[in-house]
């Protein structure tokens, strides 16, 4: 998988001016759209349209500071409309526009061109099944708020808080499967997965009951989920959790994963100190 990734990394480093197509690359990869992108982002650490735009403007600076073509022909090669625009998104990344660039010779950001390898630590072991589920329903109350990649996301925090006790034990009584009592449900992520980007939030239970009337629901349809397991110190058994799973279990296995709602379970011990999670993945075989 990791070989077919990096054939993709070559494509856009030859395409960078040029129209580059997400689905083009996933094809290269022999994965779909879907994956090719949360794999990407999950290795790379940002963005694949982030990285792309990165690595364009990188080029493109070497070719101002170069002072062989124009300011605009440097735009128009590298997909921008107008100087406008080319100036605004340089400035942007390199904290200075084209033409001050050109004339002092400033000093500019470089996006290096990425490569991927596994680096197996064997300092842990991902316990993970592999769960064919029917059809269910994630029902309890939802919220729309902003991706955070790292740390506590504040609107889930201030949205859960929000929840009173009473309604959350009418929640909790709606259990009756995998996984079971209250879940941290995500959906209807940005493509891009940028930070910022909005995306569904369930405080919920995976259930078959029928919902009641103020309650939200997201009716989930039968497939199969990869589940992995971890335990450890709280918050540093979850901060790295999905992460993981995309970056080592991923490439090492037969599997990409598919359009759907993630799902985590978190229980913590008394003093909050250690937890166990549970984190579903939607999957499927991947293309051989």
């Amino acid at each position: 998988m990791l070989e077919r990734l990096n054939q993709a990394i070559d494509h856009v480093e030859s395409h960078l001016d040029q129209p580059i197509d997400a689905a083009d690359l996933a094809r290269i990869a022999v994965t779909s759209e879907y994956h090719f992108r949360r794999l990407f982002s999950a290795l790379a650490g940002i963005p694949l349209s982030e990285y792309i735009r990165r690595r364009r403007l990188t080029v493109a600076g070497a070719e101002v500071l170069a002072g062989e073509r124009t300011l605009l022909d440097i735009a128009v090669r590298y997909g921008y409309s107008s100087g406008e625009a080319f100036a605004r998104a340089f400035r942007a990344v390199h904290g200075v526009g084209p033409g001050e660039a050109r004339r002092t010779g400033a000093a500019l950001h470089s996006q290096p061109r990425m490569s991927f390898r596994l680096i197996i630590e064997g300092s842990s072991s991902m316990r993970y099944r592999i769960v064919d589920k029917d059809e269910f329903r994630v029902v309890g109350k939802k919220a729309r708020v902003p991706l955070v990649h790292e740390g506590v996301n504040p609107a889930i925090a201030e949205f859960v808080r929000g929840i009173d006790p009473e309604t959350l034990g009418r929640i909790t009584a709606l259990s009756d499967q995998e996984p079971a009592g209250i879940v941290a449900v995500t959906d209807l992520l940005d493509p891009s997965r940028a930070e910022g980007t909005e995306l569904d939030y369930y405080h919920a239970v995976v259930t078959c009951a029928e919902a009641p009337e103020d309650m939200d629901v997201l009716a989930v349809p039968a497939g199969t989920w990869a589940v992995f397991e971890n335990s450890g110190p709280f918050p540093q058994a979850l901060q790295y959790l999905w992460r993981d799973v995309f970056t080592q279990w991923f490439p090492s296995n037969p599997y990409q994963s598919r359009p759907g709602p993630e799902i985590l379970r978190v229980r913590l011990s008394h003093d909050a100190t250690q937890a166990d999670a549970t984190l579903w993945i939607p999957a499927e075989r991947a293309t051989a």
